[in-house]
């Protein structure tokens, strides 16, 4: 696909509209994260905290003229978040909601732990993270070294260290991988409420993607309810491992669209204080826009993949494109904006920063490539 129906062209239109509010807010969120607080009312806050809660939970759908979008397909994702992240995607991650733990509990939840977690993401704004990666395996759900071991009082106590978790220091609900022993079954995930004794996460310096609050999570024998484990009700092989994959697959289009964004985010820049532009620079500028459309067209293209038929592959080849195309297209505004431009234009040096920053998030370029080599192989991805 290379263009947009008249529904989703509506839906991209208003996303358009909320990132103008998000690009307002930009370099103050950059400055000090936790400012996300005195802007919650902004619309897109406001969308993002209930993005993808299913209409089921009581969460109305969202209707621009004739249309009415659930939020939990992969495309429409990718259409929003492109949008909202060309505003800011500091503004977009640090916004409330179900995010990727959202995804997990659609994927494992039982009727009883879906309403007590969308429940709880709809009585007021509410922070969830997605607890994978670690500090020794990064996110190799095979290595895990956190562990969950029954306790004497018929629950379960959670043991280990988490790195790089968005959110985790504001997050009121924690979706956490853990082993419950050897081997690539005895991985589960479970949910935790962050006042319980035993959980800390502190934020960490970063230069990038400052919004998103990348946090370090410590894990100290904190008790788990038995109702809080996910997929009790599935077999084993649709647990874990299989759960992560299947959430990655279907965020990894957003991954792309929000690299999509920084890039343009900087090509919106050029045509603004450039306008002027003759010669080899409009030929420049006018590239950069082309090279947009055709990732966009790649991006929207795997989402739709995604969604009929789940696989990640095409996605893997989406957002490994994206992120090297905000790395590049940065780049290259600074030269065109002048030497000093990273000192003249702050919300330049911010994407510059941004664009290193999801090069990181889901898997960096060679996982990636590794993803769709294997998707080649088995013929799943027409070379």
């Amino acid at each position: 696909m290379t263009e947009l129906d008249s529904r989703l062209a509506a839906l991209r239109d208003q996303a358009r509209e909320w990132g103008a509010g998000f690009a307002a807010v930009a370099l103050e969120l950059d400055r000090d994260p936790d400012r996300i607080a005195d802007h919650l009312d902004l619309p897109g806050v406001r969308f993002m905290s209930t993005f993808g809660v299913p209409a089921e939970f009581g969460r109305p759908p969202l209707r621009i003229g004739p249309h009415r979008f659930e939020g939990t397909s992969a495309l429409e994702r990718a259409v929003v978040l492109e949008e909202l992240a060309r505003g800011d995607i500091g503004t977009t991650l640090a916004a409330p909601g179900p995010s990727m733990s959202g995804v997990l509990v659609e994927q494992l939840g039982d009727p009883a732990q879906r309403e007590w977690f969308y429940g709880r993401v709809l009585a007021e704004p509410t922070w969830t993270c997605f607890a994978l990666t670690e500090p020794g395996h990064g996110s190799d759900a095979s290595a895990l070294d956190t562990v969950l071991r029954p306790a004497a009082d018929g629950g379960f106590e959670l043991t280990g260290a988490k790195r790089y978790v968005g959110n985790a220091s504001r997050a009121r609900i924690a979706a956490v991988f853990a082993r419950t022993r050897p081997g690539p079954l005895g991985v589960t995930a479970v949910l935790v409420d962050t006042d319980d004794p035993g959980y800390r996460a502190e934020p960490l310096d970063s230069l990038g993607v400052r919004g998103a609050r990348i946090s370090a999570v410590t894990l100290d024998r904190v008790r788990v309810a038995p109702e809080r484990v996910l997929g009790r009700h599935l077999s084993p092989t649709r647990r874990g491992i299989w759960a992560s994959i299947q959430v990655f697959n279907r965020l990894r289009p957003t991954v792309a669209a929000l690299a999509l964004g920084i890039a343009g985010a900087a090509h919106d820049l050029l045509l603004e204080h450039r306008a002027a532009a003759r010669g080899t620079d409009r030929e420049r500028i006018e590239r950069i826009g082309r090279r947009i459309g055709a990732t966009r067209a790649l991006v929207h293209r795997a989402a739709a993949a995604v969604d009929a038929t789940g696989d990640g592959y095409l996605a893997s080849a989406a957002k490994a494109r994206a992120c090297r195309l905000a790395e590049e297209v940065t780049l290259e505004a600074c030269e065109l904006l002048a030497p000093a431009a990273r000192v003249t234009h702050p919300l330049l040096d911010k994407l510059v920063r941004d664009a290193r920053g999801v090069e990181f998030m889901e898997g960096t370029r060679n996982v990636q490539h590794l993803n769709l080599f294997q998707g080649l192989l088995s013929g799943r991805v027409d070379g």
